[in-house]
């Protein structure tokens, strides 16, 4: 795959939006640390920079699939690039500004996930996307495993500003880097003034594959319980239980691991019924709520996160390739763009809602309830007659 120019533009490209995405909360964390900023003001900016994500999804789709591919991630990268260092600017003076920033930070990554997902399927061979897919995920999860590490040493001789600075330049290698697809989606007249029928017109794309529907559904339901296991019971079980926060990093990195794994795997491996393959690896997750639930040795956590992870890119490289095969290729990040909308935007609500649910019921039936959702949602999805082999017979 690195043989290709275009692709190895494409991954650069992609992986430095990722590192971008994920460094922000990470370098913020730290600016709490210093005193920089209160935890109140922290968790303002990332709910902005959420918000802004879930506003910016739906339009780029639209405008992805109606303009070029390659000019929304352009926009998208340069209107975060530039945003970055405004929220340096306001830390310490204006929380207002900074969460402004944040929005448009936001903004700029959830503009680039659906057109990036719609450009791979214009720059690689439909026989090379599952390699392809696997190549750009496991760049993530490299970044995610090794990158909290240089982060805190550069910290020690960079300042928190300059850090969030860095980000911006991320986003513009992001907007600068990548290649243009061989085809531009011609542009339609008026339709800058028709953004909701033509999202509707991407719902009734997916509409027409019963498979996408059953496996979109099954994901969102499982991270919106299973990660919010993870967000919310891990540190208290790894603290009251174990007596150590030592398990919860295990866990954390135990998962990159099992996801960097997972990657590897299905970077080769192309079985007979993929969808039932990449759901059966969904329902992976279920471990890990399972494994809070039940007095195991802390060492069953650890390993439950890790099958967690090999499973979660077991689905996703799959998924991500099933989608640039099946879908309209003039629809594709419409498509996406429904993906990204309700399988990480809803991820919030279950976070938000876990916390209460606990309080009321108990951890032991809500973690229950977590694991039970992740085994039944994918198997659920399995019995979809197009979820075989993620692909609708013709």
């Amino acid at each position: 795959m690195f043989r290709s120019r275009a692709f190895l533009r494409l991954w650069t490209g992609t992986t430095a939006s990722g590192i971008a995405t994920w460094a922000l909360p990470f370098i913020l964390g730290l600016a709490v640390l210093e005193r920089s900023i209160t935890a109140v003001e922290l968790g303002v900016v990332l709910a902005a920079r959420s918000a802004g994500f879930l506003v910016a999804v739906p339009v780029a789709g639209v405008l992805a699939d109606r303009r070029s591919r390659r000019r929304v991630v352009l926009w998208a990268g340069l209107v975060a690039g530039f945003a970055s260092p405004v929220i340096t600017v306001g830390m310490g003076y204006s929380v207002v500004l900074m969460a402004a920033a944040a929005a448009v930070v936001g903004a700029g990554q959830g503009a680039c996930r659906p057109a990036f997902q719609a450009l791979t399927a214009e720059v690689v061979a439909e026989g090379q996307r599952q390699q392809a897919n696997a190549a750009l995920t496991l760049a993530v999860r490299v970044t995610t495993l090794v990158a909290p590490g240089l982060t805190a040493l550069l910290a020690v001789v960079v300042d928190t500003p300059a850090l969030v600075v860095a980000t911006g330049v991320l986003w513009l290698g992001a907007a600068l880097i990548p290649p243009a697809g061989p085809r531009q989606a011609p542009a339609v007249p008026g339709a800058t003034t028709r953004f909701t029928a033509d999202f509707l017109d991407g719902v009734r794309e997916a509409r027409r594959h019963p498979w996408f529907l059953a496996g979109l559904g099954a994901l969102t339901a499982v991270i919106a319980t299973g990660y919010a296991a993870t967000g919310v019971v891990l540190p208290v079980v790894s603290r009251d239980r174990y007596g150590t926060e030592a398990v919860l990093a295990a866990a954390l990195t135990a998962y990159t691991v099992g996801a960097l794994v997972g990657a590897v795997v299905i970077a080769r491996w192309k079985p007979g019924a993929p969808g039932w393959a990449a759901l059966a690896g969904l329902a992976c997750y279920g471990f890990a709520p399972l494994s809070l639930l039940l007095p195991v040795p802390a060492a069953v956590v650890v390993a439950a996160y890790a099958l967690a992870g090999l499973g979660i890119e077991l689905f996703n490289v799959p998924w991500f390739t099933a989608t640039q095969k099946e879908v309209d290729p003039t629809m594709l990040a419409r498509v996406s763009s429904l993906d990204f909308l309700l399988s990480y935007g809803l991820a919030p609500v279950g976070l938000a809602v876990i916390a209460p649910a606990i309080d009321h019921f108990g951890p032991g039936p809500v973690l229950a309830a977590c694991a039970a959702v992740c085994f039944a949602a994918p198997a659920a999805a399995a019995l979809v007659p197009s979820a075989r082999g993620f692909r609708v017979a013709r």
